[in-house]
């Protein structure tokens, strides 16, 4: 009888389970910053089904990933009236089209109103091919309603500039005027429309006291106010008014000097 005659043919595959173990350990590293990162994280697949929700997506939502996975995202997640954009920048990744600062209206389940700035991204397999939508949000509610007191307090200043009992103006750091309230048209004759843009000290002041009213703003504009600075006036029809003005500094929000706003009296 022939003895069996047997031929083995290796493939040395070390590399390959390598490279195999450190694209393992890649998953995994991304897979904890994912589910520990302190933002909501959401991942949708080709059917807009979630397949990620992290832990602050759950604490700040209050739906647990158990109640989230393989759930419909927009229709589940997103109210009624935001489904439509919402879905589009889904559909837009899904194409390979990213969106960057989307702002994304959220509710709790409990009931409580987030507003999130949305990176939604591609998700890509080995091939390169798109499997889905990595969502990388921001909550910004706090800032919008930070934005919104400010814009409220700004809007009260505008109202209150307007229909104060005393002549306001405001100048910007040229001299020129930004600010004329209802009150200083009614005093001075000039409509709000005839004195915005133009210098405040060349056009409104008249020759003898413009460099004493120019020393003044000078001043304020390097941030030393003044109090109870008096001088005239003259209205467009002729008229002597005797004013007494304080002159304030006005800051932007970065602290910048932006000008000036004068309150006046008249003391006619």
């Amino acid at each position: 009888v022939s003895p069996h005659r047997f031929v083995g043919v290796g493939q040395d595959i070390t590399k390959i389970r390598e490279v195999t173990d450190e694209h393992e350990r890649i998953a995994d590293d991304l897979s904890r910053l994912i589910e520990t990162a302190n933002a909501p994280i959401f991942g949708v697949d080709v059917s807009g089904m979630v397949t990620e929700w992290n832990r602050k997506a759950a604490e700040m939502l209050g739906y647990t990933k158990l109640e989230t996975v393989g759930k419909n995202f927009v229709e589940r997640f997103i109210q009624r009236e935001n489904q439509n954009s919402v879905a589009d920048v889904l559909q837009k990744a899904l194409s390979g089209k990213e969106t960057a600062n989307f702002s994304l209206p959220l509710l709790s389940k409990h009931g409580q109103r987030y507003t999130v700035l949305l990176n939604a991204t591609p998700r890509r397999n080995a091939k390169g091919d798109v499997t889905g939508v990595v969502g990388v949000g921001q909550d910004i509610t706090e800032l919008n309603q930070v934005m919104a007191e400010s814009k409220r307090i700004a809007d009260d200043l505008m109202r209150l500039i307007e229909t104060a009992n005393a002549p306001i103006f405001g100048i910007d750091t040229q001299g020129k005027v930004t600010e004329w309230n209802a009150k200083a048209s009614s005093l001075l004759g000039f409509t709000k429309s005839e004195t915005m843009g133009k210098s405040l000290v060349g056009n409104f002041i008249t020759e003898e006291f413009k460099d004493s009213v120019n020393s003044v703003l000078k001043a304020a504009l390097m941030g030393k106010e003044t109090a109870n600075f008096e001088f005239p006036l003259f209205t467009k029809s002729g008229e002597r008014k005797a004013i007494l003005l304080n002159a304030t500094t006005r800051r932007g929000a970065d602290g910048e000097i932006t000008g000036v706003i004068g309150v006046g009296q008249d003391i006619t």
